[in-house]
Parts: C-alpha cells; sequence; structure tokens
C-alpha cells in the first residue's frame, strides 16, 4: 500500500531509457543533417562570391554593358542574359498560369473522385520528364511546327519555342501545389456560399481561389524560381551557344543565365577564350543566386500576408 502510494519523481515520468536514446540519436542526426545543409550553401555563397569579385575587381566596366554576351571576346553585357531570362520565363509563365490554375480548379473542385484518382498521378508524372526530353521536344516540333508556322520572321532557335517548352515543364508544378492549396481550404466555406445562394464556378471564384491565395502564390513563386534556373531546354532551344546579341524580339535567338553558363564551360575546371570569361561563369552564377534568393524572399512574405488561417 505504502510503494503504491509512493509520490511519483520525474524519472519513473521519464520513459524507457532505450526510447530516449533512440529520440536523441534522431535528434542528432537530423541536427547534423541540417548543419551540414547550411554549411554546404555557405561553402557555395564563399566560392561564387570569391571568384565572381575577382572578375568585377579585374574586369573593364564598361564590357559589362555592351552589344551582347560574347564572353570569350571580352564582351559581358549582362542585360542580354537579364533580358533572355525573363522573356522566356515570361513566357513560359503566360503559358502554365493558365493551364496550371486551371488543371487545379478542376482537380480541386470539380472532378470527380474517380478521375482525379487517375488524372493526378498522370500530371504529376509530367513533372518527372527530364528537361533534355522537352528541349528535344521544343528543337523539333515546337519550333518547326508552332512557331515558325505562325511567326513566318522566326528563325530555328527561337527564345519564344523555349519559353513555350519552359510553359510546359512548369505547368504541372502550378498546378499540383495550387492544387493542394484549394483542397485545404475548409469545407464550410463552400457550404456557406451554397447556403447563400451561389454556384459552384462563383464559390471558386469568389471564396475558394482567395482563401488558398498564399499557397497560389506560392506555387507561382516556384514555378518562377523553376522557370529562370532552367538550363537544358534554353540550353537547346534558344540557339544562342556560343554567345547572343541583346534583344527584345522572343522570335530571335537568345542567352540565359543559365545557359550562358552551360554553353560556356567545357566540363573541365578551365574554359577557352578571353582571360576572365573563366571568372565570369562564377559572377553570373552569383547573380542567379541573388535573383532567386529574391523571389524565395518575396514568397516568403506574400505566404505570410495572405495566409488565411482558421479555426
Amino acid at each position: 500500500m505504502d510503494s503504491m502510494a509512493r509520490a511519483l519523481t520525474p524519472k519513473d515520468l521519464s520513459g524507457d531509457p532505450r526510447r530516449r536514446r533512440r529520440e536523441s540519436t534522431v535528434k542528432f542526426l537530423f541536427f547534423t543533417a541540417g548543419l551540414v545543409s547550411i554549411a554546404l550553401s555557405v561553402l557555395i555563397i564563399v566560392s561564387l562570391a570569391g571568384e565572381a569579385w575577382s572578375f568585377i575587381s579585374q574586369v573593364e566596366l564598361s564590357s559589362l554593358w555592351t552589344i551582347g554576351w560574347f564572353p570569350r571576346r571580352g564582351l559581358y553585357d549582362i542585360p542580354t542574359l537579364l533580358i533572355a531570362t525573363i522573356i522566356i520565363a515570361g513566357i513560359g509563365m503566360l503559358i502554365a498560369i493558365p493551364l496550371g490554375l486551371g488543371a487545379a480548379a478542376y482537380l480541386a473542385e470539380y472532378a470527380s473522385p474517380r478521375m482525379r484518382k487517375w488524372l493526378k498521378p498522370t500530371l504529376e508524372m509530367l513533372a518527372g520528364i527530364p528537361s533534355v526530353v522537352l528541349g528535344f521536344w521544343a528543337l523539333s516540333f515546337i519550333s518547326p511546327e508552332v512557331v515558325q508556322r505562325l511567326f513566318s520572321t522566326a528563325k530555328p532557335f527561337t527564345m519564344m519555342a523555349a519559353g513555350i517548352a519552359v510553359g510546359v515543364l512548369i505547368t504541372p508544378l502550378i498546378a499540383t501545389v495550387s492544387e493542394d492549396a484549394m483542397r485545404a481550404v475548409p469545407t464550410p466555406l463552400r457550404e456557406a456560399s451554397y447556403g447563400l445562394g451561389a454556384n459552384q464556378s462563383t464559390t471558386v471564384r469568389k471564396v475558394v481561389f482567395p482563401a488558398a491565395l498564399s499557397g497560389v502564390v506560392a506555387s507561382l513563386i516556384l514555378a518562377l524560381s523553376r522557370a529562370i534556373g532552367e538550363t537544358m531546354i534554353v540550353f537547346m532551344a534558344a540557339g544562342a551557344v556560343g554567345g547572343a546579341l541583346r534583344t527584345w524580339n522572343p522570335l530571335q535567338p537568345g542567352q540565359t543565365m543559365t545557359a550562358a553558363i552551360a554553353s560556356l564551360a567545357t566540363g573541365s575546371d578551365q574554359v577557352a577564350g578571353e582571360g576572365l570569361a573563366f571568372q565570369s561563369l562564377f559572377f553570373v552564377g552569383l547573380l542567379l543566386f541573388l535573383l532567386t534568393l529574391a523571389l524565395n524572399s518575396m514568397s516568403n512574405r506574400i505566404v505570410r500576408r495572405f495566409r488565411e488561417q482558421y479555426t
């Protein structure tokens, strides 16, 4: 009786020692993984910044604003890369936003459980298509059968063809993330809308979409970051291999930041051409890193601003 009435101590409530050791081990492994990830990120930034500073401290600033990007000849026109990147990513987003959001709305609100059961995995499977396959498709079909038929002045390699292929690439990303955000909207909100006499399309536009806005915006910025960072499609279909002239015309060849890095590097630790060509790769890589970092920061701010919390 006395033993049963004994007060419990913290040791009695601490649980099984073997379970505590397992928990401590798992906690240590997760902490180590996070620490290694941070360390790798810092090392990448340091290596990029070091070579980028070596480039910017030696190059003539006038060569950063010229007629085009021709690093093997000492012409490092940064606006050429930024303009082509914006054009191709913009064309891709113009294609992917209506297709992706339309697919997300259909899967979340209109599709029957049976239809959704096979349609969503099919859509997600499209996201797994290698970009090199889409690049070849853009080169062999989109450019000759779509772009050149619609625009007689278009060349075989164009930013338009690359942008269309990039749009196909990021459509499943927008659709999947947005569909998850729409399905997370509580059902009572839909029922309240129906109770007020709204039909399904009005409910989707006026209730579901605004409630899922933070997730939808996150999917758009994530897709934009993916479009900016795409390499193989623009490397194969945009047509500017050794260099490119500055142009805003999407029916002309163009050179993005990622394609510039891929086309200039030879697979070794050096590249042929002008003395600072190798260092220019790191400078462009640092600009690309800062651009994607800014997009991710903006995405986090937008998500926090428009996030809806339901109790």
